[in-house]
This record gives structure tokens, C-alpha cells and sequence, in this order.
């Protein structure tokens, strides 16, 4: 069978051939299976299992792999394993914490958060160039595109390929401008959508987390997918955090749930490094007329109102557009020009203040 050739039912038949040990039937009978794909030649699947079995059952997601590879060839199967528990209705009791804090990241001197209240402000934009110009800077940054339903990083940094993996447990990250980064988009295709519940969604964030070889890293920059859910949760409840960026426009709606991203970190326990301001205004490039689109000063006065900091405000701009759907950022593009400088004001700024 030729790997273009590979048919759901030939990954299936050896599925069937591997014994889940804590059930004593095979992977498919056990219905542990989620998430399962065939497509160019490529095989990725989920074993969803109790927390108890986690251990025992990372021999049996390498095994499944190995056994995989020989039907799709070596790199051409990915395999996460992720471990649910029943799901419970939340504490709203005031005053209690989880039973272990957020831990330091290995190698990682400083890990930040950057989110939005909402989607369409621009904050993957912002994150690559902020990681961009961090680099630019002398600084060793990582990047983690943790929108798992919507990665856009490997696109933005211009990083194609699938990231490599050894061993079967540690997978090694791509480098582009500087930056080290890990997406979910490198192991999918660009229009294939990632239709998983939130344990598997979990599950792979930590994964990404947790067994991706970031190396010694002066910062690594999380881009958050949009709104206050469970990446955003997790994320805080499980890594010591040396802050948060919050993006919004400067528009009502936007800044609406912008106050929600805020009090999220606020009941984290996040501290809020400051607010960015994108698409603050537009400057036509025939007259230099200055337009506010969406208006201007929103996120200032909520940055005041709040008694954080606004680290910047970057123009909406043709060129920025331009250089991250072409996989480099203005400031690798362009580093020289106006849209370039005020990302590398705002590195320059995180750098001063001592957070990166």
C-alpha cells in the first residue's frame, strides 16, 4: 500500500491490533479513539483515557505510532494522548484555590500571556511581531500559538514542515526570524478544522506545553485564543505566569469584552504587564491624512480607568497586513519603517520594565 493510498480502515485494522491494558481490548473495542484523520498520506488521532491510565498508556500511544509509521512512514503519524475526568459543575465558593499553584516553566526566564476579549483585534499579528522584535532585540524568544481551533502562526512566521520528534515523546520546535515556535497548525493541514472537546484540546496544550523542547528561553510568548475559556484557565492555573498583554481597537465593543480578558487574569491571579492598543489609526499614504476608523484613545482610558499601563498603539496599516499573510512580519520586512518601530517600542518597554 503506497501512503497516498492509506484508507481510514487500514489505520483502523491496526489500531485493532494493539491491546489497551486496562480494558484488555484492543484500542478501537475500548473506544478510546478520537479526533481520527487520514489525509495526504498524513494519520493523527487523540487516545482519550482516565487519568489513572496516563502513565501506562504513553507506552501504548508510542507503540500505536510505530506501528502507524509502518504504514504511513516515519514523522507521518501524530499521536496525543490526553486524560479526561468527569466533568463537575464549578465552585463559585470565594476563597478557594487549587491544591497546587502554577509552576515555574523549565529553561524559560519569563513566559507572558497575550490575550483579547474577542477575536479580530489582531493579537496573533501583534504576538509575532512582539516576539519578532524581541528577538531582534538579543533576546532568545519562543512563541506557543495556543489557538488551537484557529492557529495562525506557522502562516504569520512563515513556517511550513512538521516538527520532528525523536524519541516519540519529545518534539522539537521550528525557527523562523529569530523565533522558536509551536503550533498546532504544524501538525494539521491549513484548512483542515480541529473538531475536539475540551479535554483533548487540554490535553494538547499541555502537550505542547510540556514535551515540546523549548531550550533555554529568555521568554516565551503565548498567544491566547480569543475569549476567557479553558486554555486561558489552564494555561494560568498550571504555569507560573510573569504577566499578561491584553489587546483590544480601540472600538466600545471591543473594549467591552477587553474588561472581560482583564478581570479573567484579575481572578487568576495574572498580573496585567499592560494594554495594547491596535488599529489605532489609519494614515492614508497619498495625503497623510490621519483617520480614526474605529475611533482612538479607547484602550488609553481603559488602560488608565484600570491603572495599567498602555505599552503602545499600533496604526491599522496595508503593510502590516501584507507582510503577515506573506510569513514575515513588518518588523523582519520592514524593521525600518514607522509600523515596525512601535512594535519595537513596545519590546523595547517590556524589556526596561524587567518582565522580559
Amino acid at each position: 500500500m503506497t501512503v497516498d493510498a492509506i484508507t481510514r480502515a487500514a489505520v483502523l485494522d491496526v489500531l485493532k491490533s494493539i491491546t489497551n491494558p486496562a480494558t484488555g481490548t484492543d484500542l478501537v473495542a475500548s473506544d478510546v479513539i478520537r479526533a481520527l484523520t487520514v489525509a495526504d498520506g498524513r494519520i493523527r488521532f487523540v487516545i482519550e483515557v482516565p487519568p489513572e491510565e496516563a502513565d501506562r498508556m504513553e507506552a501504548v500511544r508510542s507503540k500505536a505510532v510505530a506501528a502507524l509509521e509502518g504504514l504511513a512512514g516515519a514523522g507521518n503519524v501524530s499521536a496525543l494522548l490526553t486524560a479526561h475526568t468527569e466533568r463537575k459543575p464549578p465552585d463559585l465558593k470565594p476563597g478557594r484555590v487549587a491544591p497546587q499553584g502554577p509552576q515555574p516553566f523549565p529553561g524559560v526566564k519569563s513566559v507572558i500571556a497575550i490575550g483579547s476579549g474577542k477575536g479580530g483585534v489582531g493579537k496573533s499579528t501583534v504576538s509575532a511581531n512582539l516576539a519578532v522584535a524581541l528577538a531582534a532585540a538579543g533576546k532568545k524568544v519562543g512563541l506557543l500559538d495556543a489557538d488551537v481551533y484557529g492557529p495562525s502562526q506557522p502562516r504569520m512566521l512563515g513556517v511550513s514542515g512538521r516538527p520532528a520528534s525523536p524519541d516519540g515523546k519529545t518534539i522539537l520546535p521550528l525557527r523562523n526570524h529569530g523565533v522558536t515556535l509551536m503550533s498546532i497548525g504544524l501538525l494539521t493541514r491549513e484548512d483542515e478544522a480541529v473538531v475536539w472537546r475540551g479535554p483533548m484540546l487540554m490535553g494538547a496544550l499541555q502537550q505542547m506545553l510540556g514535551q515540546v523542547q523549548w531550550g533555554n528561553l529568555d521568554v516565551l510568548l503565548v498567544d491566547l485564543p480569543p475569549g476567557t475559556g479553558d486554555v486561558q484557565l489552564t494555561l494560568s492555573q498550571k504555569t507560573r505566569l510573569a504577566g499578561a498583554i491584553v489587546v483590544s481597537t480601540p472600538q466600545d465593543v471591543a473594549l467591552l469584552d477587553a474588561r472581560k480578558a482583564l478581570d479573567m487574569f484579575a481572578k487568576t491571579g495574572v498580573a496585567v504587564l499592560g494594554m495594547i492598543e491596535n488599529m489605532s489609526a489609519f494614515v492614508c499614504p497619498g495625503c497623510g491624512l490621519e483617520t480614526h476608523v474605529f475611533g482612538h484613545g479607547g484602550a488609553r482610558a481603559e488602560a488608565a480607568r484600570q491603572g495599567i499601563p498602555l505599552l503602545g498603539e499600533i496604526p491599522l496599516d496595508l503593510d502590516i497586513r501584507l507582510a503577515s499573510d506573506g510569513g514575515a512580519p513588518i518588523v523582519a520586512a520592514k524593521p525600518e519603517s514607522p509600523q515596525a518601530a512601535a512594535f519595537r517600542a513596545i519590546a523595547q518597554r517590556l524589556i526596561d520594565d524587567g518582565h522580559v
